[in-house]
């Protein structure tokens, strides 16, 4: 049974999942809460890419099911605030993001930023601690999406395994990829201040940690999506196994 555990800003689904996978889903959401006045964007942008992470929370559900996984994921925009980034780095809250200007941030003085931080991260940040901490043995999964084309560049990688200092679990993740362009900290890396989540809640604590991006044409539809988190958890158990981990128990 998938029961969910909701607040406003951040769910927790199937919190008593037995296997000790974690996954983080902090881009599942495009939702502007109201009092934001759609942060001065049109309908085109509040539901493009630049919003959101389009798939990644199907399959991020879908991974749940199989591995008897927790979930966690915002309810909010990245836009609003990215939960994969520290309050201190500019886009937390984002004044720009590729084309589109970003109204409702453009602005922002310290005690807005102040404010957003205390409404939609740390819940966030409070949420997914505590379900690590009920873990015994914590492994750290986020789960995002990216688009087939960058600045008018196309991108051939189609899944990015994505690792910071800690590259364990991304080692054996790329050991067992046996289909799709699969490649190690792409199409971005922690140069590109990716890393916050696996950093502060996994290496800092010793867990595994890894983070999945998958281009998000592949994962349009609940079919493709449903495909492509059976496929990641195949991959995941055999990368667990290898390092003596059980990925899901009965």
């Amino acid at each position: 049974m998938d029961n969910q555990d909701d607040t406003d800003v951040v769910t927790v689904s199937r919190a008593s999942g037995a296997s000790s996978v974690l996954l983080v889903c902090e881009h599942a959401s495009h939702h502007i809460p109201t009092e934001l006045d759609d942060l001065g964007l049109n309908e085109v942008a509040r539901y493009s890419h630049i919003a959101w992470d389009p798939g990644a929370l199907g399959v991020a559900r879908k991974l749940s099911k199989e591995l008897d996984a927790t979930l966690v994921s915002s309810n909010v925009s990245r836009l609003v605030y990215d939960c994969n980034r520290p309050p201190e780095a500019t886009d937390a809250m984002p004044s720009e993001n590729e084309a589109y200007k970003i109204p409702g941030n453009e602005a922002l003085t310290s005690a807005d930023r102040t404010a957003r931080t205390e409404t939609y991260y740390k819940p966030f940040l409070r949420t997914l601690a505590a379900q690590i901490s009920s873990k015994t043995q914590p492994v750290i999964v986020t789960i995002h999406s990216f688009t087939p084309i960058y600045n008018g560049s196309a991108r051939e990688v189609e899944i990015g395994i994505l690792h910071d200092a800690d590259q364990r679990l991304a080692d054996a993740i790329l050991a067992q990829a046996d289909r799709y362009n699969v490649q190690r900290n792409a199409p971005y890396g922690p140069d590109d201040g990716v890393t916050h989540t696996l950093k502060v809640h996994g290496v800092a604590n010793g867990h595994l940690n890894v983070m999945i991006e998958i281009r998000n044409d592949l994962i349009q539809t609940e079919d493709d999506q449903s495909s492509m988190g059976m496929v990641l958890a195949a991959w995941l158990t055999k990368a667990l196994s290898q390092i003596g981990v059980v990925a899901c128990k009965a």
